[in-house]
């Protein structure tokens, strides 16, 4: 989770200065901040903000992990140990102190710029699920200003709600019995205040977990609904869970659902059958 990343990153790089610095990205290869106190790492929706600061300059390192992504945190007189230290051709960032360094991997997107620019990166966003601008009134007016988007696609948009990923819309979306594919508007105004509710309440429950749980069952193989079950049956119904795509392309995405529990239209799901996820696939029979 986005969050965990700032709150590690945070405690291990604010209120020190920069000593190691090493932006591996074209645009960015000859900048050198060392010499600039860490203020603080936030997160901002799916986006990571670390600012920095050395007497009137105020800059931001911005970063987005996208699918591949990750911030490992390391002692800085110790080898380097988890992703970061697979490959050397997947480093993007390096920032560190005296006592730890923190080394960006696979990161999807990488900027610095001045900290009072930061709107020309995140300030399309909408209220963040952990942020101080959460906003659910205004969230539920974002949702119900577009009555045809499909409900798990509104969810999505990160203009509309910062901070949700498939996780979160499908899990909320089957607690509430609402198909992924269900215009807004077709949703009455309690169900959608409900719904952005629930995704406030689930996900603040987990914010300090590195497991998501949404069962309430912390047993492996036992913290969710649907979500990367496809193929399996439904805790509740003992029916398939199903998965297929929601959103235009190219920007569409996975969505995971129970057909019994979440009755309504399913427009992208071709019925076809569907193995388990993960499982392999059985080589054809010779005939």
């Amino acid at each position: 989770m986005i969050w965990r990343t700032a709150q590690r990153l945070h405690a291990a790089l604010a209120g020190r200065d920069v000593t190691a610095w090493d932006l591996r990205w074209p645009s960015l290869a000859t900048t050198d901040l060392r010499g600039h106190q860490v203020v603080e790492v936030v997160s901002a929706g799916k986006h990571l903000l670390c600012r920095l600061v050395r007497g009137a300059e105020r800059h931001t390192l911005h970063s987005h992990l996208r699918m591949e992504g990750s911030w490992h945190v390391h002692a800085a007189d110790r080898p380097w140990r988890g992703g970061a230290a697979r490959s050397d051709s997947g480093i993007r960032a390096v920032v560190g102190n005296d006592t730890w360094t923190a080394v960006g991997h696979r990161l999807g997107m990488l900027d610095l710029v001045p900290t009072s620019a930061e709107a020309t990166l995140v300030g399309h966003l909408g209220p963040d699920v952990f942020g101080a601008t959460w906003d659910p009134t205004t969230v539920g007016e974002r949702i119900r200003a577009r009555p045809d988007r499909a409900i798990g696609e509104a969810l999505l948009d990160q203009t509309v709600l910062a901070g949700v990923g498939t996780f979160y819309m499908s899990e909320v979306l089957f607690l509430r019995g609402i198909s992924p594919w269900t215009p807004a508007g077709d949703l009455s105004t309690s169900a959608i205040d409900g719904m952005v509710d629930l995704v406030s309440r689930v996900m603040n429950a987990n914010r300090d977990r590195a497991v998501q749980i949404t069962t309430g069952d912390s047993r492996e193989g036992r913290t969710n609904h649907v979500h990367a079950r496809s193929g399996r049956p439904c805790r509740r119904c003992g029916g398939t869970v199903r998965v297929a795509m929601i959103g235009p392309a190219p920007r569409n995405r996975t969505a995971f659902y129970c057909p019994s529990c979440q009755p309504g239209p399913h427009p992208t799901d071709s019925g076809a059958p569907q193995a388990p996820l993960g499982a392999r696939r059985q080589p054809a029979r010779r005939r």
